[in-house]
């Protein structure tokens, strides 16, 4: 009896496992020390160019402010402001929303593309590369290319319906209340439907092929393939492509800027054109701040309901085993 119990303790022991030495310890912490001295000045850039100037502003949105007076607290006084007294503030959210908007259709446009110049087509290089070119051209170029084929007197888009005899005299697209947005919208998908075709052909291109080699077998066919494969398996890339169009507009001020002014009247004025011109023209710092907020909150919730309807992992990395 004596034995056996004082051999239950040292059989104990030999079934715990060992405890960690020093040795990994130390590796564990220099490994740990090494990461977080790369990511610093990346870290140190991203606290004092997004989350001092963050902080900043939703400080400067909660008071009277201004460079020639000292500051007031202000409260929500902004914000009410905002929503139930500036109608120009409702009038340029819808027009940020319906440029939003126009984001599905240029991805289903840049989709149509990729599908084609996926194919083995001749000349599918070419045909790739003459759609990219777009995106590489600076928006204020764009803006200017635009400009000019949307005049009224000289542009080629009236030059050539004119000349088609589907209209007699030209159209003020830039100058009419309901044209000059849909006439930038258009500007815009044009510039950046070379950069989702990229995209969604990448995703296009890491679809194995035995996929639909065996929905063939099967009898698949080609339409159902697309909504039954093609689709779910590119949806990470069709996630990207609408994070990059609700970044677009809410970031299309070159555009706009160089195209129309906002104009007519506040037609085709967006949040960030409209902020631009309360602060810088205005001096209404502390109001263009809080509608500075608005629209990153607004950024933020669209871009979280995308996430969750692109399964709720897009951007996620998967680590292995």
């Amino acid at each position: 009896m004596a034995a056996g119990t004082a051999s239950a303790p040292a059989l104990d022991q030999r079934r715990r496992p060992p405890a960690k030495t020093p040795f990994f310890a130390r590796r564990r912490t220099r490994d740990l020390t090494l990461i977080w001295l790369f990511l610093l000045p990346s870290l140190v850039i991203f606290a004092l160019y997004r989350i001092i100037p963050l902080g900043w502003n939703v400080l400067l949105s909660l008071e009277f402010w201004s460079p020639y007076k000292p500051a007031r607290f202000a409260g929500l006084y902004h914000y009410q402001e905002m929503l139930f007294y500036d109608d120009a503030f409702w009038k340029v959210f819808w027009n940020t929303i319906i440029f939003m908007a126009s984001a599905p259709v240029g991805i289903a446009l840049a989709l149509g593309v990729a599908l084609l110049v996926n194919t083995r087509v001749p000349g599918r290089g070419v045909y790739r590369t003459i759609v990219f070119m777009s995106y590489p051209v600076m928006t204020v170029a764009v803006g200017i290319i635009w400009q000019w084929l949307y005049n009224e007197k000289v542009g080629l888009i009236n030059y050539a319906l004119i000349s088609l005899g589907v209209i007699n005299r030209g159209i003020p697209f830039l100058q009419d209340f309901d044209l000059a947005l849909p006439a930038v919208i258009l500007a815009s998908i044009w510039q950046v439907i070379g950069f989702y075709m990229i995209i969604l052909l990448t995703g296009l291109q890491s679809i194995p092929p035995n996929l639909y080699e065996a929905a063939s077998i099967d009898g698949a066919s080609a339409a159902q393939s697309f909504w039954r494969i093609t689709l779910p398996l590119i949806r990470p890339s069709l996630f990207l492509c609408f994070v990059v169009g609700i970044i677009n507009s809410f970031t299309a001020f070159d555009l706009i800027f160089v195209m129309t002014g906002g104009g007519p009247g506040h037609a085709t004025d967006l949040l960030v054109t409209y902020i631009y011109s309360s602060a810088f023209k205005l001096s209404k710092f502390d109001y263009a701040a809080a509608m500075t907020v608005a629209n990153f909150l607004l950024f933020l919730g669209l871009a979280f309901v995308a996430n969750r309807l692109a399964g709720g992992e897009a951007g996620a990395i998967k680590r292995g085993a």
